[in-house]
């Protein structure tokens, strides 16, 4: 923590919103700037360029040239290591900085900003920078007359595009990887959440990456990220955010140059609680804190709760028990576990999705409104419906707030039928003591995590991503590598 107060401190930030093209800051070339709201409060953080195509084309020339002329794909593995790592010790160094940013644009209480997304992203980066000079290719098996290489090479211009719930991790699991293989990098933030980006940028740079190889255009989805999409010279294009948009990054890939494209989308993840549950408290706490962490704004959030009937009274008690520990609060007070709602947009889809759950009949438990109004910020409850119908739209669509829904049942193929019936498949959860029904369960449910026994344990060494309209790829892991790579083979005539 610093020395001052969180309070003090952030009204000392000095934010800088230009652009970060070639090395340097900029502003948009058509002067277009936009203000970067706070949910905590409502106050404006700072003035940000908005990029448009003209914007893009410059970042992308940055990125094609510094690509082509290999100052960072032609570096030996292990220099590229000590610079990403080197990189990675500059965030920890801008601890503090970083996580007050993160708190300030999107509303999270800084205690998880500092303790979880600063730790975190800075290990991603750490990770994949330790892993550059561990990737071997292949040897073909082949007759004795020729001799078959197969290897990787980096992709070339990488395009990511990262939203708003975890802008500094997410941006750092395409950042990771992308930079290991030794691509470029076109870097869009959502104009919701673009500081931290922008900052990672300079310490990027601070670290020896190579200006033109690590390059930020924050601005808005239909003008920054649109031409990012259907530019003809990037390489590969890397999307985190909503199954809507990700369909749209999709089409503009094919309606450019066939870039590869990868997405990881929205999420409608269902936790399983049956009568068996080892630990029901464990069950109770897993189930209420995934949910209501990071306001709700999660895709894998378990938002759908399948409680057996038999313990659901029991559960609700004790869920019920645990939401006032929930209730928000000023996200740069230590203390507060649940903060803001990133902008008033989602505010009101949030606030609009509690009333459709009231219209439809679902039983309101706790929470449904908004709190803190006297601050200026934006706030909801921690809000939870009990009598929760499968065709409710409570039940069937990605709110993004810490909106949970519950519903029973007695049979667990029935439940697991219920769980798999939605266009996601992110993540689900199943707590069972029987050994059996627990690995049933996980091969039954149609999503790229199952969590048995807990719920969000994970860490930079699994993949992560989803079946069905949750996206294609994997984030994390040596599984990224695919993402951001080439297989060449290389076939040699002997003798």
């Amino acid at each position: 923590m610093p020395t001052t107060s969180w309070h003090e401190a952030a009204a000392a930030l000095a934010i800088d919103g230009r652009a970060f093209i070639d090395g340097k800051r900029t502003d948009a070339q058509r002067g277009a700037r936009f203000d970067c709201l706070s949910p905590v409060d409502g106050r404006t953080l700072a003035q940000v360029a908005r990029c448009d195509g003209q914007d893009v084309d410059a970042a992308v020339k940055a990125a094609r040239a510094a690509f082509e002329d290999r100052r960072w794909a032609g570096k030996a593995p292990a220099e590229r290591k000590k610079i990403l790592i080197r990189f990675a010790d500059l965030m920890l160094a801008h601890r503090d900085e970083l996580a007050l940013l993160e708190t300030l644009d999107m509303g999270k209480p800084i205690r998880y900003s500092r303790s979880v997304d600063v730790p975190a992203a800075q290990n991603c980066i750490r990770w994949y920078g330790e892993a550059i000079d561990k990737i071997y290719g292949q040897v073909a098996p082949t007759a004795d007359h020729s001799l078959a290489l197969v290897t990787r090479e980096p992709v070339g211009v990488v395009a990511a595009i990262v939203p708003w719930n975890y802008p500094m991790l997410m941006a750092s699991w395409k950042i990771g990887p992308a930079l290991a293989a030794g691509n470029s990098l076109v870097l869009k933030p959502s104009e919701k959440s673009p500081l931290s980006a922008l900052r990672l940028a300079e310490l990027a740079l601070e670290a020896g990456v190579p200006a033109g190889v690590f390059n930020v255009v924050p601005g808005f989805g239909d003008e920054a990220g649109r031409a990012l999409g259907l530019h003809m010279d990037v390489d590969c294009i890397a999307f985190t955010g909503s199954t809507r948009t990700g369909k749209q990054i999709l089409q503009m890939a094919g309606q450019s140059n066939l870039k590869r494209a990868w997405t990881e989308l929205g999420g409608k993840s269902a936790n399983i609680v049956c009568a068996d549950c080892p630990d029901l408290d464990a069950a109770v706490s897993a189930a209420i804190g995934a949910i209501y962490f990071n306001q709700g704004e999660s895709c894998n959030a378990p938002s759908r709760l399948f409680v057996e009937a038999s313990i659901k009274e029991a559960f609700l008690d004790k869920a019920l028990a645990m939401i006032p520990d929930f209730a928000p609060g000023d996200p740069l007070a230590e203390a507060t576990v649940m903060g803001a709602i990133v902008d008033p947009i989602q505010m009101k889809t949030v606030l609009g999705y509690i009333e459709a759950g009231k219209a439809d009949g679902a039983r309101l438990l706790a929470g449904g409104a908004a709190s803190r109004v006297e601050s200026g910020g934006l706030y909801i409850e921690p809000t939870l419906f009990d009598g929760v119908d499968a065709a409710m739209r409570i039940a069937r669509e990605e709110i993004f707030g810490p909106v949970l829904s519950v519903l029973s049942f007695t049979d667990i193929d029935e439940a697991i039928r219920q769980a798999n019936a939605t266009p996601y498949g992110l993540a689900a959860g199943v707590w069972t003591a029987d050994l059996s029904k627990a690995v049933r369960a996980a091969r039954a449910l149609r999503a790229g995590t199952v969590h048995v026994n807990q719920y969000d344990n994970d860490d930079i060494t699994v993949p992560f991503g989803g079946y069905k309209q949750s996206g294609n790829g994997r984030d994390k892991s040596l599984h990224a590598f695919d993402k951001y790579t080439e297989l060449k083979t290389t076939w040699i005539q002997v003798g």
